[in-house]
Protein backbone atom coordinates (compact mmCIF):
# COMPACT_ATOMS: atom_id res chain seq x y z
CA UNK A 1 0.00 0.00 0.00
CA UNK A 2 1.33 3.54 -0.69
CA UNK A 3 1.44 4.82 2.89
CA UNK A 4 -0.30 8.32 3.14
CA UNK A 5 1.53 11.42 3.77
CA UNK A 6 2.85 10.67 6.97
CA UNK A 7 3.12 6.89 8.65
CA UNK A 8 0.93 6.20 12.13
CA UNK A 9 3.04 5.51 15.08
CA UNK A 10 2.32 2.42 16.71
CA UNK A 11 0.91 4.15 19.98
CA UNK A 12 -1.52 5.91 17.23
CA UNK A 13 -2.53 3.36 15.42
CA UNK A 14 -3.11 1.47 18.51
CA UNK A 15 -5.48 3.76 18.89
CA UNK A 16 -8.01 2.37 16.34
CA UNK A 17 -8.37 -0.71 18.46
CA UNK A 18 -10.20 1.19 20.83
CA UNK A 19 -11.86 4.48 19.41
CA UNK A 20 -15.77 5.20 18.84
CA UNK A 21 -17.71 7.71 18.44
CA UNK A 22 -20.93 9.11 19.01
CA UNK A 23 -24.12 11.60 18.14
CA UNK A 24 -26.63 11.07 21.34
CA UNK A 25 -30.01 9.84 20.71
CA UNK A 26 -31.50 13.07 22.57
CA UNK A 27 -29.69 15.09 19.74
CA UNK A 28 -32.23 16.35 16.77
CA UNK A 29 -30.45 16.36 13.34
CA UNK A 30 -29.79 19.57 12.20
CA UNK A 31 -32.68 20.27 9.00
CA UNK A 32 -0.14 1.30 10.83
CA UNK A 33 1.95 1.65 9.29
CA UNK A 34 -0.27 -0.25 7.23
CA UNK A 35 0.18 -3.44 5.49
CA UNK A 36 1.78 -2.92 1.83
CA UNK A 37 -0.45 -4.37 -1.11
CA UNK A 38 1.64 -5.54 -4.33
CA UNK A 39 -0.83 -2.87 -6.16
CA UNK A 40 -0.85 0.86 -5.24
CA UNK A 41 -2.99 3.22 -3.59
CA UNK A 42 -5.49 4.86 -6.12
CA UNK A 43 -6.97 8.16 -5.73
CA UNK A 44 -8.58 7.45 -9.74
CA UNK A 45 -11.89 9.05 -11.05
CA UNK A 46 -14.80 6.90 -9.66
CA UNK A 47 -16.65 4.40 -11.40
CA UNK A 48 -19.89 2.56 -10.91
CA UNK A 49 -21.67 2.81 -7.07
CA UNK A 50 -21.61 -0.73 -5.65
CA UNK A 51 -24.56 -0.04 -4.02
CA UNK A 52 -29.06 0.49 -5.65
CA UNK A 53 -29.27 4.45 -5.25
CA UNK A 54 -32.35 3.83 -3.23
CA UNK A 55 -31.44 1.83 -0.49
CA UNK A 56 -28.14 1.68 1.89
CA UNK A 57 -26.02 -1.39 0.69
CA UNK A 58 -27.13 -4.63 2.58
CA UNK A 59 -30.54 -3.38 2.57
CA UNK A 60 -33.29 -5.69 1.97
CA UNK A 61 -37.01 -4.96 0.15
CA UNK A 62 -39.67 -5.66 1.82
CA UNK A 63 -43.07 -5.98 -0.11
CA UNK A 64 -46.43 -4.11 1.26
CA UNK A 65 -48.36 -6.10 3.11
CA UNK A 66 -51.16 -7.77 1.60
CA UNK A 67 -54.46 -5.79 1.33
CA UNK A 68 -52.41 -2.54 1.87
CA UNK A 69 -51.33 0.15 -0.87
CA UNK A 70 -47.85 0.53 -1.12
CA UNK A 71 -46.75 4.14 0.02
CA UNK A 72 -45.48 6.40 -3.14
CA UNK A 73 -41.74 5.91 -3.48
CA UNK A 74 -39.51 8.26 -2.40
CA UNK A 75 -37.12 10.03 -4.71
CA UNK A 76 -34.00 7.95 -5.34
CA UNK A 77 -31.23 9.14 -3.63
CA UNK A 78 -28.06 9.68 -6.30
CA UNK A 79 -26.12 6.22 -5.77
CA UNK A 80 -22.41 7.18 -4.24
CA UNK A 81 -19.39 7.18 -6.47
CA UNK A 82 -17.11 3.86 -5.64
CA UNK A 83 -14.07 2.79 -7.51
CA UNK A 84 -13.98 -0.17 -10.01
CA UNK A 85 -12.01 -3.14 -8.78
CA UNK A 86 -8.53 -3.16 -10.37
CA UNK A 87 -6.63 -6.44 -11.68
CA UNK A 88 -7.56 -9.22 -10.81
CA UNK A 89 -10.80 -8.15 -8.83
CA UNK A 90 -8.53 -6.40 -6.18
CA UNK A 91 -10.70 -4.05 -4.12
CA UNK A 92 -9.99 -0.64 -5.11
CA UNK A 93 -8.16 1.63 -2.34
CA UNK A 94 -8.97 6.01 -2.38
CA UNK A 95 -7.42 7.67 -0.19
CA UNK A 96 -7.33 11.78 -1.22
CA UNK A 97 -8.64 13.64 -4.10
CA UNK A 98 -5.36 13.95 -6.17
CA UNK A 99 -4.76 17.03 -7.86
CA UNK A 100 -7.83 19.06 -7.21
CA UNK A 101 -8.45 22.42 -8.20
CA UNK A 102 -10.83 23.09 -5.37
CA UNK A 103 -9.90 23.90 -1.28
CA UNK A 104 -12.21 20.93 -0.38
CA UNK A 105 -10.81 18.37 2.83
CA UNK A 106 -13.00 15.45 4.08
CA UNK A 107 -13.20 14.85 7.36
CA UNK A 108 -13.42 11.28 8.86
CA UNK A 109 -13.86 9.87 12.06
CA UNK A 110 -13.22 6.48 13.02
CA UNK A 111 -15.95 5.05 15.35
CA UNK A 112 -14.22 1.94 16.71
CA UNK A 113 -15.47 -0.78 18.89
CA UNK A 114 -14.39 -4.28 18.97
CA UNK A 115 -16.42 -7.25 19.10
CA UNK A 116 -15.43 -8.63 22.91
CA UNK A 117 -15.28 -4.56 24.29
CA UNK A 118 -19.07 -5.03 25.78
CA UNK A 119 -17.55 -5.63 29.14
CA UNK A 120 -15.48 -2.90 29.06
CA UNK A 121 -18.65 -0.81 28.11
CA UNK A 122 -21.04 -2.01 30.76
CA UNK A 123 -18.25 -1.36 33.23
CA UNK A 124 -18.85 2.61 32.23
CA UNK A 125 -16.07 3.10 29.32
CA UNK A 126 -17.30 5.48 26.53
CA UNK A 127 -16.46 4.53 22.65
CA UNK A 128 -18.75 7.28 21.68
CA UNK A 129 -18.81 11.60 21.61
CA UNK A 130 -21.52 12.86 22.08
CA UNK A 131 -20.27 16.34 22.16
CA UNK A 132 -18.17 15.82 19.28
CA UNK A 133 -20.84 15.40 17.14
CA UNK A 134 -22.82 18.07 18.72
CA UNK A 135 -20.03 20.35 17.76
CA UNK A 136 -19.79 19.10 14.11
CA UNK A 137 -23.38 19.81 13.87
CA UNK A 138 -23.27 23.24 15.36
CA UNK A 139 -19.98 24.67 13.27
CA UNK A 140 -22.19 22.61 10.37
CA UNK A 141 -19.42 20.70 9.06
CA UNK A 142 -20.52 17.63 6.89
CA UNK A 143 -18.36 14.52 7.94
CA UNK A 144 -18.21 10.86 7.14
CA UNK A 145 -18.09 8.62 10.28
CA UNK A 146 -16.36 5.04 9.56
CA UNK A 147 -18.67 2.64 12.21
CA UNK A 148 -17.80 -0.94 13.43
CA UNK A 149 -21.32 -2.84 13.25
CA UNK A 150 -20.18 -3.69 16.90
CA UNK A 151 -20.48 0.19 17.57
CA UNK A 152 -23.92 0.39 16.17
CA UNK A 153 -25.13 -2.30 18.48
CA UNK A 154 -23.73 -0.77 21.21
CA UNK A 155 -25.29 2.90 20.64
CA UNK A 156 -28.14 1.91 18.32
CA UNK A 157 -30.17 5.62 18.72
CA UNK A 158 -26.54 7.02 18.29
CA UNK A 159 -25.86 5.36 14.96
CA UNK A 160 -29.58 6.13 13.53
CA UNK A 161 -29.49 10.44 15.00
CA UNK A 162 -25.76 10.13 12.80
CA UNK A 163 -27.43 7.86 9.96
CA UNK A 164 -30.17 10.04 9.20
CA UNK A 165 -28.49 13.79 9.48
CA UNK A 166 -28.36 15.02 6.39
CA UNK A 167 -24.43 16.13 7.44
CA UNK A 168 -23.29 12.80 7.76
CA UNK A 169 -22.93 9.50 5.97
CA UNK A 170 -21.92 6.19 7.88
CA UNK A 171 -19.50 4.20 6.16
CA UNK A 172 -17.98 0.66 6.99
CA UNK A 173 -15.46 0.31 9.18
CA UNK A 174 -16.45 -3.97 9.68
CA UNK A 175 -18.42 -5.70 12.11
CA UNK A 176 -15.54 -6.60 14.89
CA UNK A 177 -12.75 -4.48 14.12
CA UNK A 178 -10.65 -7.19 13.78
CA UNK A 179 -7.60 -7.30 11.58
CA UNK A 180 -7.83 -8.18 7.88
CA UNK A 181 -4.14 -8.40 7.46
CA UNK A 182 -1.50 -9.73 9.76
CA UNK A 183 0.50 -8.18 11.56
CA UNK A 184 -2.06 -5.27 13.17
CA UNK A 185 -0.98 -4.01 16.33
CA UNK A 186 -2.13 -7.19 18.30
CA UNK A 187 -5.59 -7.06 16.48
CA UNK A 188 -7.80 -10.91 16.48
CA UNK A 189 -7.56 -11.29 12.33
CA UNK A 190 -10.59 -12.11 10.86
CA UNK A 191 -10.25 -15.07 8.76
CA UNK A 192 -10.34 -14.90 4.98
CA UNK A 193 -13.58 -16.50 3.90
CA UNK A 194 -15.32 -14.56 6.52
CA UNK A 195 -14.03 -11.11 5.82
CA UNK A 196 -16.65 -10.12 3.40
CA UNK A 197 -19.74 -11.98 5.74
CA UNK A 198 -18.00 -9.20 8.34
CA UNK A 199 -18.39 -6.13 6.31
CA UNK A 200 -22.08 -7.48 5.69
CA UNK A 201 -22.62 -7.82 8.92
CA UNK A 202 -21.49 -4.23 9.84
CA UNK A 203 -24.22 -3.35 6.98
CA UNK A 204 -26.97 -4.97 9.25
CA UNK A 205 -26.26 -3.54 11.98
CA UNK A 206 -26.37 -0.28 10.83
CA UNK A 207 -30.07 -0.84 8.89
CA UNK A 208 -30.93 -2.76 12.06
CA UNK A 209 -30.58 0.66 13.66
CA UNK A 210 -32.71 2.70 11.31
CA UNK A 211 -29.21 4.52 9.55
CA UNK A 212 -30.27 5.59 6.57
CA UNK A 213 -27.74 7.32 5.08
CA UNK A 214 -25.26 4.88 4.43
CA UNK A 215 -23.03 4.46 1.91
CA UNK A 216 -20.52 1.77 0.05
CA UNK A 217 -17.28 2.73 1.60
CA UNK A 218 -14.97 0.42 3.72
CA UNK A 219 -12.20 1.37 6.05
CA UNK A 220 -9.86 -1.75 6.63
CA UNK A 221 -9.12 -1.62 10.84
CA UNK A 222 -5.60 -0.50 12.07
CA UNK A 223 -5.07 0.48 8.34
CA UNK A 224 -3.88 -3.16 7.90
CA UNK A 225 -4.11 -4.59 4.77
CA UNK A 226 -2.82 -6.76 1.96
CA UNK A 227 -4.12 -7.74 -1.89
CA UNK A 228 -5.48 -11.01 0.10
CA UNK A 229 -7.52 -8.90 2.00
CA UNK A 230 -8.63 -6.69 -1.33
CA UNK A 231 -9.60 -10.09 -3.00
CA UNK A 232 -11.11 -11.63 -0.20
CA UNK A 233 -13.44 -8.35 -0.06
CA UNK A 234 -14.45 -7.91 -3.72
CA UNK A 235 -18.05 -10.08 -2.61
CA UNK A 236 -18.62 -6.88 -0.30
CA UNK A 237 -18.61 -4.24 -3.32
CA UNK A 238 -17.26 -1.58 -1.50
CA UNK A 239 -14.47 0.85 -2.08
CA UNK A 240 -11.93 0.56 0.50
CA UNK A 241 -11.04 4.04 1.87
CA UNK A 242 -7.94 5.50 3.81
CA UNK A 243 -6.53 8.93 4.10
CA UNK A 244 -3.78 11.16 3.48
CA UNK A 245 -3.49 13.47 6.50
CA UNK A 246 -2.97 11.45 10.30
CA UNK A 247 -4.44 13.38 12.71
CA UNK A 248 -3.04 12.01 15.91
CA UNK A 249 -5.59 12.13 18.06
CA UNK A 250 -5.87 8.79 19.33
CA UNK A 251 -4.91 8.99 23.06
CA UNK A 252 -3.69 12.58 22.52
CA UNK A 253 -3.64 14.75 25.64
CA UNK A 254 -2.99 18.09 23.97
CA UNK A 255 -5.90 19.61 21.50
CA UNK A 256 -3.37 22.01 20.09
CA UNK A 257 -0.77 19.77 19.15
CA UNK A 258 -3.59 17.38 17.25
CA UNK A 259 -4.99 20.75 15.21
CA UNK A 260 -1.21 21.63 14.44
CA UNK A 261 -0.75 18.37 12.69
CA UNK A 262 -4.08 18.33 10.85
CA UNK A 263 -3.47 22.21 9.56
CA UNK A 264 0.19 21.48 8.82
CA UNK A 265 -1.09 18.44 6.66
CA UNK A 266 -3.94 19.58 4.72
CA UNK A 267 -4.02 20.34 1.19
CA UNK A 268 -6.93 20.70 -1.73
CA UNK A 269 -8.58 17.29 -2.01
CA UNK A 270 -7.35 15.35 1.33
CA UNK A 271 -8.61 13.21 3.63
CA UNK A 272 -8.27 13.25 7.11
CA UNK A 273 -8.42 10.21 9.54
CA UNK A 274 -9.07 11.10 13.35
CA UNK A 275 -11.73 9.46 15.96
CA UNK A 276 -14.39 10.30 18.25
CA UNK A 277 -14.51 8.32 21.34
CA UNK A 278 -14.36 10.16 25.22
CA UNK A 279 -11.75 6.62 26.26
CA UNK A 280 -9.38 6.81 23.92
CA UNK A 281 -9.32 9.94 21.99
CA UNK A 282 -10.67 12.26 24.18
CA UNK A 283 -8.95 16.22 22.84
CA UNK A 284 -10.66 15.21 19.45
CA UNK A 285 -13.72 17.82 19.99
CA UNK A 286 -11.36 21.02 21.10
CA UNK A 287 -9.27 20.44 18.07
CA UNK A 288 -12.19 20.31 16.03
CA UNK A 289 -13.16 23.96 17.43
CA UNK A 290 -9.41 25.31 15.97
CA UNK A 291 -9.43 22.93 12.79
CA UNK A 292 -12.64 24.63 11.28
CA UNK A 293 -12.73 27.65 12.22
CA UNK A 294 -8.95 27.82 10.70
CA UNK A 295 -9.12 25.90 7.79
CA UNK A 296 -12.71 27.87 6.52
CA UNK A 297 -10.28 30.76 7.17
CA UNK A 298 -7.99 29.52 4.63
CA UNK A 299 -10.75 29.15 2.23
CA UNK A 300 -11.38 25.16 2.85
CA UNK A 301 -14.96 23.44 2.18
CA UNK A 302 -15.46 20.50 3.83
CA UNK A 303 -17.17 17.61 2.28
CA UNK A 304 -18.10 14.04 2.87
CA UNK A 305 -15.96 11.26 1.49
CA UNK A 306 -19.19 10.80 -1.34
CA UNK A 307 -18.19 14.29 -3.02
CA UNK A 308 -14.63 14.38 -2.37
CA UNK A 309 -14.35 10.78 -4.39
CA UNK A 310 -17.16 12.07 -7.32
Amino acid sequence: MTNPARKLSALTLLGAVLVGCGGGAADSPAPAAPASPATPTTSASPASSAAPSSAAPGAKAVPPAAGHQAAPARPARKAPPTLAPGAGGLTAVYSHRAKSAEKVVALTFDADMTADQGPRAARGEHFDNPQLIATLRRLKVDATVFMTGRWAEEYPDQARSIGNDPLFEIANHSYSHYAFAEPCYGLPTVARPDMAADVQRAFDAFRDAGATNVVPYFRFPGGCYDDAARRALAPAGVTAVQWDVVSGDAFAKDADAVADQVLDGVKPGSLVVMHCTRSAAPVTERAIRRIVPELRAKGYRFVKVSELMS
